[in-house]
């Protein structure tokens, strides 16, 4: 299976499925002499990991990460640092139950990768969806907590800012209510709401999609290149190749296409130096595919999990009709542990810019303070 990379000069490889012994990746292309602990990456592993409430899959795994090559420290370093080398980490699974899935092995489930995958390779894991599993977004989360350093000054936040077709009020945001819910979400009113909409849906036996929003700061004007090397086309990529996800948007995105010019435009006005303010931000931080110092905001639809207990038609390998439920533990909602994945596809794309623009430009870069 090709395909498994993404990045040019930060370069993120994964590996392993979900009812496998362990699932990674290789981080090449870290610059050397970054600081990096596995208290740094267990954090962020931490807020995606399952079975952290009863609106998320119910399997237990701790999600300990390993440093396996890319880091050193001894007597004469007061701190661990990267080498510059292939950063390797690995995630044990340590709770899965195959056979849960015993029960589906012929059978292919509506709005899962079953079908096209067997069709692709003639094999297929039915175990959990193997590879297709978001599970394997554990380590994507691992790598993004190193891009994080890469950049200075970068800061890589995402909320859940609709559940279903509940939108959260715009006017109640606030960052610091994120930690204080179960949602990832800004909107305590939401999150209220949200948790006992969650039961109902949950105890159903059903599922709900949900929309996530995810915002860098600290982005450095110039990243990003014309005509195929745009910072929102690689995004964009990114984020949809996160399991479920069905839609992407940068800034005002598809509500642009609502407003007039006058309204989408970001004006502009002379700022502090030589950089310009602008009095909105409806482009996301990024014109002509080149970030321009704003925030970089951008959105992604995720659908509702497939696997329901709800009866649904479908048919076997051997095309015959059949009805299939899916056991197991699953996410209610898949959209809220999306949030620090996002996050992470986020931070990774913009070190990789970071490092590509450095290196074609070198140090008469636009950076910012403190950046090198």
């Amino acid at each position: 299976m090709s395909h498994n990379s993404f990045g040019h000069l930060f370069r993120v490889t994964t590996f392993g499925e979900s009812h496998g012994p362990a699932l990674g990746c290789v981080v090449d292309g870290c610059p050397p002499q970054i600081p990096l602990t596995v208290a740094e990456i267990q954090a962020e592993l931490d807020r995606r990991r399952p079975g952290q409430s009863r609106f998320t899959t119910q399997r237990r795994e701790p999600d300990q990460v390993r440093i396996l090559s890319g880091v050193f420290q001894d007597e004469r370093m007061p701190q661990q640092v990267t080498t510059g080398t292939p950063i390797a980490l690995m995630i044990e699974n340590v709770d899965q139950r195959s056979k849960d899935y015993s029960d589906i092995r012929d059978k292919y489930r509506p709005g899962h990768a079953d079908y096209p995958y067997d069709i692709k390779y003639g094999v297929r894991d039915y175990r959990g969806g193997g590879r297709s599993s978001a599970r394997e977004t554990a380590a994507r989360v691992a790598a993004g907590a190193i891009a994080r350093k890469v950049v200075p000054g970068l800061r890589v936040r995402g909320a859940l800012v609709q559940m279903g077709p509940h939108a959260i009020d715009r006017g109640n945001w606030d960052w610091d209510e994120i930690a204080r819910n179960p949602f990832f979400c800004p909107d305590a009113q939401a999150a209220a709401f949200y948790a006992d909409y969650l039961d109902g849906i949950r105890k159903s036996g059903s599922s709900v999609g949900a929309v996530i929003e995810v915002v860098a700061e600290g982005v450095p004007p110039g990243l990003g290149a014309p005509v195929y090397g745009k910072l929102d086309t690689e995004i964009a990529a990114a984020l949809m190749s996160i399991n479920a996800v069905k839609g992407v948007e940068i800034g005002a995105g598809f509500a642009a296409a609502a407003l007039t010019g006058e309204e989408n435009a970001d004006e502009m006005r002379p700022g502090n130096g030589d950089a310009p303010t602008f009095t909105s931000n409806q482009a996301g931080g990024i014109l002509g595919g080149i970030s321009t110092g704003q925030p970089v905001v951008a959105r992604f639809a995720v659908k509702p999990t497939s696997s329901i207990l709800t009866p649904r038609a479908t048919v076997t390998r051997d095309n015959a009709e059949a009805d299939i439920l899916t056991r197991g533990r699953h996410d209610p909602c898949v959209g809220i542990r999306a949030v620090p994945v996002g996050e992470a596809m986020l931070a990774c794309i913009i070190a990789d810019h970071y490092l590509r623009h450095r290196g074609q430009v070198g140090k008469s870069a636009p950076w910012p303070a403190g950046g090198s």
